[in-house]
């Protein structure tokens, strides 16, 4: 039977078997505490701060880590505010975290076998990722800012945001610290300024940081759908699935030759850092003091924080982190173009790059709080499969994966094409269409009471992927010659370009 679009209406949220459902079942022994909290333990995955919280080893260790972690005064007292107000500001926390193409510590061998050229160090900041921790603390967002994106420095006009930190540091006076910190400064005040959050935390590891974690926590696993060869940043590497660590690790990141763009280059590293989250909350890693303390000590060296980032809340909060929580973004609607300081990605409009990152914030709305259906015995349902995702047979399939799942389920044919699967069933046949939502997590569901009763009905749409796998996310528009915003989480393990 066809679709009455004037007969259906949104399934009501306590009969909605989707509501309140969460991709894990709330564990008692780790509760989730705010923003603070979450913010801290996703710091604490990506840097490997700490590995044991709440023992005392855990303790331990975050007491080595604090008595060697560089501080610097990074977070400026004017130029970072929040566009939305600030009521808004301090509802969500955002962390900078900074990767420096600096050579310092590497003797002139390390230089030439990781292809970095003047071992006496560069000032630019060539990975800069924002981390976004919502108001409810519920996820982690990692975005990544592009080293080539065109943007106004407060006081030096218009350049590539990788020359910041450089500018704040050289016009500075003082000690080495100092000029670092108004380095750093600077970098926030312009991301700040481009992006319309503000930054309340700030984080940065050197080159020879990076080289040497990657090693001690064995390696890396990442996965290439195609072999690479790029002679220049020395990133060789077959297709498939492969643990790359050390000097390999650091050629797969900065690898900008051969790649469609440099969002692909944030894309390995985004690969990368979900990776290295995996590895340290292994249980190899978990399980084994030498190697935790072996991680502490080098990110004591390599690490350099804000003065009010406390590495005892991070502790405090390390065994509550979980690899589905954290997503890694790219920024939507950029383009390339050429200006005066080279290749660079503009975005095409400037008010919705920081709707984007305003939208990081958005709280869904809450669903009425009421008791969800219990859902049928499949072998009371009957299920009519529909046909609309343009995909040949996918009704007849569907339906017999929904019968060999226990329901009574047959094809109804075709339907107008459409993009979203919908699950249908008349009223008081709420828990009929549970069982079927059950095996088809993501699809709408709505009540449609020209509808036999007794009768759900299942129309795949584009976004049907078969019976027992979520639907796929719905994909933004993106104006025509720019940039997709790309996004998976640390748990991904699928190949990339």
């Amino acid at each position: 039977m066809a679709l009455d679009d004037a007969s259906r209406r949104p399934l009501p949220p306590h009969l909605d078997p989707r509501a309140g459902r969460s991709d894990h079942p709330a564990d008692p022994r780790s509760p989730r505490t705010g923003r603070l909290a979450v913010v801290a333990r996703v710091v604490a995955a990506v840097l490997s701060l700490t590995l044991l919280a709440g023992s005392g080893w855990g303790w331990y260790l975050a007491r080595v880590a604090e008595a060697s972690i560089g501080r610097t005064d990074a977070i400026p007292t004017e130029g970072n505010t929040d566009a939305q107000g600030s009521d808004h500001a301090g509802e969500a926390m955002n962390l900078l975290l900074v990767g420096r193409d600096s050579r310092a510590g590497l003797t002139p061998e390390q230089a030439a076998e990781f292809s970095t050229g003047d071992p006496e160090g560069l000032l630019n900041t060539d990975t800069m990722i924002l981390v976004h921790i919502p108001a409810d603390g519920s996820a982690a967002a990692f975005v990544s800012i592009p080293r080539d994106l065109y943007v106004s420095i407060p006081g030096y006009g218009e350049s590539k945001l990788n020359s910041a930190f450089g500018r704040g540091y050289n016009d500075a006076e003082g000690s080495e610290a100092e000029k670092e910190a108004a380095g750093a400064r600077l970098l926030i005040q312009t991301i700040s300024g481009v992006t319309g959050v503000q930054i309340d935390h700030f984080a940065e590891i050197n080159l020879l940081g990076f080289i040497n974690i990657s090693s001690i926590v064995g390696g890396v696993e990442v996965n290439l759908c195609n072999a690479t060869d790029d002679p220049l940043s020395g990133a060789h590497f077959e297709a498939g699935e492969q643990t790359i660590s050390g000097a390999e690790a650091l050629a797969f990141v900065r690898q900008r030759h051969g790649l469609t763009s440099e969002i692909d280059r944030q894309v390995r590293q985004q690969v990368f850092l979900a990776g290295l989250i995996r590895n340290v909350l292994s249980q190899d890693l978990l399980l084994n003091p030498v190697k935790q303390r072996q991680v502490i000590e080098q990110v004591g060296t390599s690490v350099t924080v804000d003065e009010g980032l406390d590495l005892f809340d991070l502790a405090a909060q390390m065994q509550s982190v979980r690899p589905d929580d954290i997503s890694f973004r790219t920024i939507p609607g950029l383009a390339d173009a050429k200006e005066d300081a080279g290749d660079v990605l503009e975005p095409v409009d400037p008010d919705a790059l920081k709707e984007f990152f305003a939208s990081l914030s958005a709280t869904p709305a809450a669903a009425a709080a009421a008791p969800s259906v219990e859902a049928a015995d499949p072998a009371d349902v009957t299920v009519s499969v529909l046909n609309g995702s343009g995909v040949s047979g996918a009704a007849a399939t569907a339906a017999d994966a929904l019968t060999a799942a226990g329901f009574d389920a047959g094809s109804g044919g075709n339907a107008a094409a459409t993009d979203v699967t919908t699950i249908s069933a008349a009223t008081g046949d709420e828990a009929l269409a549970a069982a079927v939502a059950a095996e088809v997590p993501g699809a709408a569901v709505t009540v449609d009471d020209s509808l036999a009763s007794g009768t759900v009905q299942l129309v795949l749409g584009s976004d049907s992927n078969g019976i027992g796998e979520p639907v796929s996310a719905p994909v933004a528009d993106t104006p025509a010659g720019t940039y997709a915003s790309t996004e998976r989480t640390a748990e991904d393990t699928s190949c990339i370009a």
